[in-house]
């Protein structure tokens, strides 16, 4: 039955209420969107006449006969002007049986009603589609009762069969399936993917079968197989049922498993938590009361819920049965619990009729990830289409984040059916599962709190509060955190209420926290005052050793008598002089004193560092440095007490020189590798800094008249919130513009260096600047969910995603240091045993006869004494020269001195991470705006339409730029400019009558541009004494500026020269400007983007070199092309967001080929940091110089060839110093350990140390070489 008078679903409900009740009604379904009815009956006890009386009688217009007109939308792709909706408008208008047609150029879509007798949908798609553009049929909801050609037949609305069809390779293959199966008879509708590779068709069931389908695809070259997908009936209905009894994940899943499985049930979501489940089902096969009862069955308590709506309130009503209650305090807890539930309106307890009836809303809320967008136009598709489906109360979609929130009633349509909705609309679309989807948080400080009580006030009564989920106070921080749902509150009503609580609630501020952890300065600071205080000590170390070692051992030691014997008496005398107590000399005290401080307190950062990596089982450099100190340290004070004690002659040999040397060499490689890292980070500080820091929140009355503002922080911005935006502010957040106009600079996110028109209606982006007019503005994303943080994240995750090499050397000291520990004990061991076995073999290298002597005898030493401290001085060797210093400073070195030389070149390399991959690019991706083009607009070509008879170029400059000087359009600042920059002058003419049209152009009186002229004579161009001799003569002057149309309507003939000329322009991307004066077009100005001049031969050189080059932009895809052959790039890749631009950067990563991205704007960043090498023109923003590994100080296109060069030379300077450092540690460690001895080749630990601090000297010197580079 076709109804019309339907206005609401409580008409809806109404109707079916009604006529359920009558006799012989079996089954009823009313569709508000597609104004019909669906009635079961039986025929012996009811007529169809009777039903159709029945509802007429109601008040509404029933009909047995469908209606003749129909309404169908159809998507256009392809119209880029007005003249191209007329030519539609006009073509279709004429077409016989269309009785009305509105083509929107923003929406790309064609809405046409129709009469069916004698057209059709398919046909006026077909008509579309042969004028040259891309057209193809809207889909309608998901449970669409009324299909164009659906029957009128109640008993067979339809059923669906889903198709696999292979060999598809285009939209024509789509749109021939689609033309010749909805042809064939009992089909009523069939959409195609060629994603999927799949057909989805609703067919007659008495006419044709699955089977059948498959054959007409089979026919026409393609294979086609039926998926084993549940065919849906189009009779669908939805119950409720309450199951009790479940206590686990494991519960739910048994019931939605075996519901699922039914004969007739569509779809089934069990929620452990509600105990409820929500049930579609095919109404002609299934009752909700079997589905109850199989859920009875299985052990569980069910039951229909008995709900009624409530038509005022918009929503339901329910009364519990209540038990248990005993006084009033029962009631109160119950209302406050139930109440502060996200859904429930309202509540009252009854103690006397133990029952609670609760006013509830039963939608729910879910979240979709929505992927395919591109521009405003798809989100407003989405949008209006999921708004139509029976079910979903609001939709709100997310266009940079990819996401769509939607708010349903479960009772008519479930989160897959939702999804499924908008990808058959041509977006893959999943539902989000993630818990904490629509939740926020927020940190706040409090004041007035005195103790605990304070604390359980404040949590006790928030958490009651409609929308907050938890709330935690500290009362010795002063400090709540608080988690809350979007939907229904906010950080600032959390905030008024805890005021209200007579506290004092201010948001934390996270400036000085987040800044300090993104820019490293605390480590920075931390590790300059480590290497500071270590070289304080350090070098006095070193001076001491080196002076006794030379000076004084040198000067006094006896010399060897003729037989090859030293004279003892003499020696013994020399190693008493610097002797402080007995067993301790000057030597060893001094470095005790001077290594004692840097030990504990210059190398505390590395034994705590130690100390956490130990406790997780793993070794890095901080283990291998705390070793070698502290075993050197323990090693040299054990044995100075034991000889004190002893009260030896001698002082033994110590290592106290080694703690100072390694870690001043160790902290100054750190030191440097934070700040290389700091500069990484200070990109998303640049980030964040863009966001607006103030809101101005206003209040309107009932009459939409502002009655109260307020000046708010942005973080307390509220979805729903209408914010004031004055020119010259910034937009605080994502929003929806409810009144005034304006312009915004968007290039922030689109790229766009042309200015975006705002209206009612249009949706702004946070971050962005307001021009012009006054702005009302509906916040629609707040906090995490805006653009500028998704742009955060994005550049976020990109940046962390990435191997520095600066991690090559901790990745080799994770093998290297157990190694080196197992060496060092082995190497102690085996000395230990060769002492034993021959002591001769350990003192080799001074002389067997002295030798054995010296250390037993002479120095008070036995054997055991003497072979342990020989054992241990090469185990510590072992450990001292093995550190790995060298590879700690190979890539911070040679960074800081390639970026150095670069920066003088005009080439800036951050880090070592771009180094590993700039010079392996086979893939570079150009930004068009700010980055192939200057960004900004200029005057690039003057036609002259006239001879300069009529009138002269500088008359017209001059004219013409003191027309424009009182637009505020960027156009006319662009010629504007031009006319001052041409004429050499700051000041121009005079205006009156001046009058702008919006997109059309101006129209005012110019005067007094003669004395422009007197001090810029140009003979070729006339000049002021030949200007009587103008057709156009001295005084007020009527001018025009503007397009065709404007010509047009003050009564200008554009001839086809000029319009040719125009074409000529357009077609290159440019801006043409017509210029009248004095009722005739004098000439045309070409306003553009231009390109750099070194553009093309930095292009041609990286053709040259074998790389890929394209353009990836923002901008439209006619001036993108344009642009492109100016310069010499194939593949461009237009009207891409900066998501997109991401996506694009993945894709050529997933082929193989290493990629670098060259941009210049804030939109460009996430891709610069998703890319292997990011290059930024230094004349862009901050936050893309920031985010870039490569940025290009002297803005030209040129040093790109330079930057690879450069870290060409570069990586291979590190690649040699890491070599240089692995060849050290093999040649160095068997010497260390004594296996050169028998050769004479022995080490000393002091030895090692400088051997040591020799291969890092190496390692800085070889790349100061770089220095040498020039750029080619």
């Amino acid at each position: 039955v076709f109804i019309e008078g339907m206005t609401c679903m409580s008409c809806v409900r109404n109707i079916e209420g009604v006529i359920s009740v009558k006799p012989g009604v079996k089954f009823i379904k009313v569709s508000l969107e597609k104004k019909l009815a669906y009635v079961k009956f039986d025929p012996s006890v009811l007529t169809v006449e009777a039903v159709r009386q029945a509802v007429d009688d109601m008040g509404f217009e029933a009909s047995l006969d469908q209606p003749q007109s129909a309404q169908v939308r159809i998507s256009v792709e392809g119209m880029t002007c007005k003249s191209c909706v007329r030519n539609i408008e006009e073509h279709v208008g004429k077409q016989d049986g269309v009785q009305s047609v509105e083509v929107s150029l923003e929406d790309k879509e064609a809405l046409i009603c129709y009469e069916k007798a004698k057209t059709s949908a398919t046909a006026l798609r077909d008509l579309i589609d042969d004028m040259g553009f891309e057209a193809s049929l809207v889909l309608q909801a998901f449970d669409d009762l009324a299909k164009e050609r659906s029957s009128s037949d109640p008993e067979d609305c339809g059923s669906l069969a889903v198709v696999s069809v292979e060999g598809m390779t285009c939209q024509s293959c789509v749109k021939s399936i689609e033309g010749v199966v909805s042809e064939k008879p009992g089909v009523l509708s069939i959409k195609v993917s060629l994603e999927d590779q799949a057909a989805t068709i609703r067919y007659k069931a008495k006419m044709t079968s699955p089977e059948k389908l498959c054959e007409y695809i089979d026919d026409m070259g393609f294979e086609a197989s039926v998926r084993t997908d549940k065919t849906a009936h189009v009779s669908n209905g939805m119950c409720v049922i309450s199951v009790k009894g479940m206590v686990c994940h494991s519960c739910v899943n048994s019931i939605q498993s075996h519901i699922g499985d039914m004969n007739g049930v569509v779809s089934i979501a069990v929620s452990l938590e509600e105990e409820k489940a929500f049930v579609q089902y095919n109404l002609t096969l299934l009752s909700s009361q079997e589905i109850a009862n199989e859920i009875d069955d299985m052990g569980f308590e069910s039951k229909l819920l008995d709900t009624v709506l409530d038509a005022d309130a918009h929503s339901y009503s329910v009364t519990l049965d209540v038990d248990g209650m005993h006084c009033n305090s029962c009631t109160k807890t119950i209302e406050g619990v139930v109440g502060a539930m996200a859904g429930v309106n309202k509540i009252e307890v009854s103690l006397l009729q133990a029952n609670a009836k609760v006013v509830y809303d039963p939608s729910r809320k879910c979240f979709l990830r929505v992927n395919g967008m591109t521009c405003g136009s798809c989100v407003n598709n989405i949008e209006r289409g999921l708004s139509r489906v029976e079910g979903v109360k609001t939709v709100l979609v997310s266009l940079m984040a990819q996401k769509a929130e939607v708010k349903f009633d479960p009772a008519y349509i479930m989160p897959d059916q939702i999804a499924h909705t908008v990808t058959a609309m041509g977006f893959a679309s999943s539902v989000l599962e993630s818990e904490d989807a629509g939740q926020g948080s927020v940190e706040m400080h409090i004041e007035g709190m005195t103790c605990a009580s304070c604390v359980h006030l404040i949590e006790s009564k928030l958490v009651t509060k409609p929308g907050v989920l938890s709330a935690v106070v500290a009362l010795a921080t002063s400090k709540g955190r608080f988690t809350f749902d979007t939907e229904v509150t906010g950080p600032r009503s959390i905030m008024e209420f805890i005021n209200e609580l007579g506290f004092t609630a201010t948001l934390t501020d996270h400036d000085d926290k987040s800044s300090g952890m993104l820019d490293h300065k605390r480590t920075i600071q931390m590790w300059r005052n480590s290497f500071l205080f270590s070289l304080l000590f350090g070098v006095p170390v070193m001076l001491v050793m080196m002076y006794f070692m030379f000076s004084m051992h040198m000067a006094d030691c006896p010399e060897m008598t003729t037989n090859g014997t030293m004279d003892m008496a003499q020696g013994h005398e020399c190693m008493e002089v610097f002797m402080v107590l007995p067993g301790l000399s000057l030597e060893n005290l001094l470095l005790f004193l001077l290594c004692t401080p840097c030990q504990f307190l210059g190398g505390r950062y590395f034994f705590s560092h130690a100390v956490k990596a130990l406790k997780h089982r793993t070794t890095n450099m901080d283990v291998l440095i705390a070793l070698a100190t502290s075993i050197s340290y323990s090693y040299s004070v054990l044995v100075c007490v034991v000889a004190i004690i002893m009260m030896e002659k001698t002082s033994p040999k110590t290592f106290f020189e080694t703690p100072p040397m390694l870690l001043v060499f160790i902290s100054l490689g750190r030191w440097m590798e934070h700040i290389a890292k700091g500069k990484t980070s200070e990109a998303l500080a640049k980030l964040m800094s863009l966001q607006a820091t103030d809101a101005t929140l206003v209040e309107m009355d009932k009459s939409g008249v502002i009655s109260r503002e307020s000046n708010i922080r942005v973080e307390l911005v509220q979805r729903g919130d209408i914010l004031k935006v004055v020119p010259g502010e910034k937009i605080p957040t994502d929003g929806r513009v409810v009144e005034g106009s304006s312009t915004c600079d968007e290039s922030l996110i689109t790229g766009e260096s042309m200015p975006v028109p705002k209206k009612p209606g249009t949706d702004v982006i946070g971050g962005s600047l307001n021009q012009h007019g006054t702005l009302l503005v509906q916040a629609t994303h707040v906090g995490s969910e805006s653009a500028l943080a998704q742009i955060v994240k994005l550049v976020e995750e990109a940046q962390t995603s990435k191997a520095p090499i600066q991690k090559l050397a901790d990745t080799i000291a994770g093998y290297f240091v157990p190694a080196v520990v197992s060496l060092s004990l082995l190497t102690l061991i085996a000395w230990v045993i060769v002492g034993y076995v021959d002591l001769d073999l350990i003192c080799c290298s001074l002389g067997c006869t002295f030798s054995r002597l010296f250390f037993t005898q002479e120095r008070g030493q036995n054997k055991h004494e003497a072979i342990f401290e020989h054992a241990f001085k090469f185990g510590i060797t072992v450990l001292c020269i093995a550190c790995p210093c060298a590879l700690g400073l190979a890539t911070p070195t040679a960074v800081m001195v390639g970026t150095g030389v670069g920066a003088t070149n005009g080439i800036l390399i951050k880090g070592g991470e771009p180094l590993e991959t700039i010079h392996k690019i086979r893939s570079i991706v150009f930004d068009k705006t700010g980055t192939v083009t200057h960004g900004v607009p200029r005057v690039a070509r003057i036609c002259m339409f006239v001879e300069p008879a009529v009138c002269s170029l500088q008359w017209l400059i001059a004219i013409a730029g003191t027309a424009e000087n009182s637009s505020e359009h960027p156009l006319a600042t662009a010629i504007v400019n031009y006319a001052k920059k041409a004429l050499q002058t700051e000041a121009l003419g005079k205006t009156a009558d001046f009058t702008a049209v919006p997109g059309c152009g101006l129209k005012c009186n110019v005067s007094q541009v003669e004395y422009l002229l007197e001090d810029n004579h140009d003979p070729k161009s006339g000049s002021v004494r030949s200007l009587q001799a103008m057709t156009i003569s001295v005084g007020s002057h009527r001018v025009l500026m503007g397009n065709r149309e404007w010509m047009q309507r003050n009564g200008m003939l554009v001839t086809p020269e000029i319009d040719s000329k125009m074409e000529e322009h357009e077609v290159q991307g440019h801006t043409a400007i017509l210029c009248a004066i004095d009722g005739r077009i004098i000439a045309m100005l070409a306003v553009a983007d231009t390109v750099k001049s070194e553009a093309h031969l930095a292009v041609y050189t990286l053709k040259k070199m074998g790389l890929n080059v394209m353009l990836l932009t923002g901008d439209n895809r006619r001036t993108a092309r344009a642009i492109a052959r100016q310069v010499g790039i194939e593949t461009v890749f237009a009207e891409v967001l900066p998501s997109h631009k991401v996506a694009k950067v993945k894709q050529l990563q997933a082929l193989g080929s290493a990629v670098a991205m060259v941009g210049d704007g804030v939109n460009d960043s996430p891709a610069l940091a998703q890319a292997d090498t990011g290059i930024a023109i230094g004349t862009g923003t901050d936050v893309a110089v920031e985010a870039a590994d490569v940025v290009l100080i002297r803005n030209d296109l040129l040093d790109v060839v330079g930057a690879m060069s450069l870290s060409k030379k570069t990586v291979n300077r590190i690649r040699i110093n890491f070599v240089a450092a692995t060849i050290y540690n093999i040649i160095g460690i068997p010497i260390a350990a004594g296996c050169f001895m028998p050769l004479g080749l022995e080490l000393m630990p002091w030895m090692a140390s400088v051997a040591m601090a020799a291969s890092s000297v190496s390692v800085v010197c070889s790349s100061l070489l770089l220095k040498m580079w020039t750029k080619p």
